[in-house]
């Protein structure tokens, strides 16, 4: 049984987080109920953040709030030093109303709208990540009738293929995001871009994908990045004050995943960085990186209600549980596999091998194929870890099931900072037909 973060199993089988029994959180806010380990997410940001700071670094750490995006993770993250990175005008409005320093904020996304740019320009976030030729055009037309200064990266594609699903791969050359660097776009973008009156170029983005397990991949799109930079420089001038290597970096979901800690992948970075900084002449760049899941992802547990079960004979043993793909797509989408326990009865010998089903009505709608749990029945609550990213972001009224609510622990304490969504809330945007 492999533990996480804050979680201890204690004397009577009950699963602990934050030093709260899950028993006793699942009988007070109900099932689903996602839970957050407030203080291993500090840990893994302070995980980025120190080991840039203990080599002199100048960097930005920014949370990647696509995984969870609520205002108290804005509020953690604040607290903890961190930027944000958001995709959307939902999410820029989410961190605003959370108190989040808007000079900290990066806007990403492959097709921002004019009245998101605007949203952007008027809360003077820190950074836009342009994506495309589009946008620049409506970057240059808006900042110009503004009259009002934004800071820009250029987002690339360095054609680097990760180690990952092919879903969440985002650096080889087809990708929807980016401007390639092979082919004369990331070119054509900095000459666009390059001494413009209202928009400040201060250098380039790139994101080879997600759930990556070792830093050659990083290495060598630094190598690439930063071999642009100098080009620019030696044909211009102009001197690229932020590389922006992106995020990625994986957490242990079972067995079969091996992550890295923070600090390696930070380490690795600033030495690829350095090197080719050192060997192309060029001033070595402020670093951001843009960790998500690797800060939320196994600090998210999410507590479930056993159900019902069904036996086929000499196939499989199923139990169902009160949610499934409607707060967890990923295994529905990406065959993404979990691990999990029975919360109230840890301790019990598991005997009996079990497919997790969910309430949704997919034949496809399985938590886990596979998993040696203890003699289930009906009340039992079941605990599957590591769902802290994009389980709630990602969430559903499919079959019109209402979002679970999330709740933080931390030191014994406990809050609900996402409610649970009601009947009432499910219709409160539909209207009758007049006619």
């Amino acid at each position: 049984m492999h533990l996480y973060g804050t979680q201890t199993i204690e004397a009577n089988g009950h699963l602990v987080i934050g030093g709260v029994d899950t028993v006793e959180l699942g009988e007070k806010y109900g099932t689903p109920l996602f839970v957050y380990d407030v203080a291993l997410f500090r840990k893994r940001a302070r995980g980025f953040i120190d080991t840039f700071a203990k080599q002199g670094i100048r960097a930005q750490v920014a949370y990647a709030s696509k995984a969870f995006s609520a205002k108290a993770i804005y509020q953690v993250a604040a607290q903890e030093g961190l930027s944000v990175d958001v995709v959307s005008g939902g999410e820029l409005y989410t961190a605003l109303q959370a108190g989040f320093p808007s000079e900290k904020i990066h806007f990403h996304g492959n097709n921002k709208s004019v009245q998101e740019l605007n949203e952007a320009l008027d809360a003077k976030i820190g950074c836009i990540v342009i994506d495309n030729f589009y946008e620049i055009e409506q970057l240059k037309r808006l900042t110009t009738e503004r009259q009002q200064k934004m800071n820009v990266l250029i987002r690339v594609t360095p054609g680097v293929e990760a180690h990952t699903h092919d879903f969440i791969t985002t650096g080889q050359a087809d990708s929807k995001f980016g401007f390639d660097l092979s082919n004369g776009q990331a070119d054509e973008a900095f000459r666009a871009l390059y001494e413009h009156e209202w928009l400040q170029l201060q250098g380039m983005h790139c994101h080879i994908g997600s759930q990556i397990f070792e830093t050659e991949a990083f290495s060598l799109a630094a190598k690439k990045v930063v071999d642009k930079m100098a080009n620019w420089k030696k044909e211009t001038g102009f001197e690229a004050t932020v590389l922006n290597l992106g995020g990625g970096f994986g957490i242990r979901y079972t067995d079969e995943d091996a992550p890295l800690e923070p600090a390696t992948y930070v380490d690795d970075m600033i030495q690829a960085v350095k090197k080719e900084a050192e060997q192309f002449g060029i001033a070595l760049p402020e670093i951001w990186i843009e960790p998500g899941r690797s800060l939320v992802g196994d600090a998210g547990t999410t507590l479930y209600t056993v159900g019902s079960h069904k036996t086929v004979p000499n196939v499989r043993e199923y139990i169902a549980i009160d949610g499934g793909m409607s707060d967890n797509i990923r295994p529905a989408l990406y065959e993404a596999k979990y691990e999990a326990i029975l919360a109230n009865r840890a301790n019990d010998l598991a005997t009996t091998t079990y497919t997790v089903a969910g309430k949704l009505c997919e034949s496809g709608d399985k938590i886990i194929e596979e998993i040696q749990l203890p003699q289930a029945v009906a009340g039992d609550l079941l605990a599957t870890f590591c769902t802290g990213a994009y389980g709630y972001s990602m969430a559903s009224n499919y079959n019109r099931i209402g979002r679970p609510a999330v709740v933080f622990v931390e030191n014994g304490k406990h809050q609900i900072v996402v409610k649970r969504e009601s009947y009432e809330d499910l219709v409160k945007l539909d209207d009758m037909l007049n006619w």
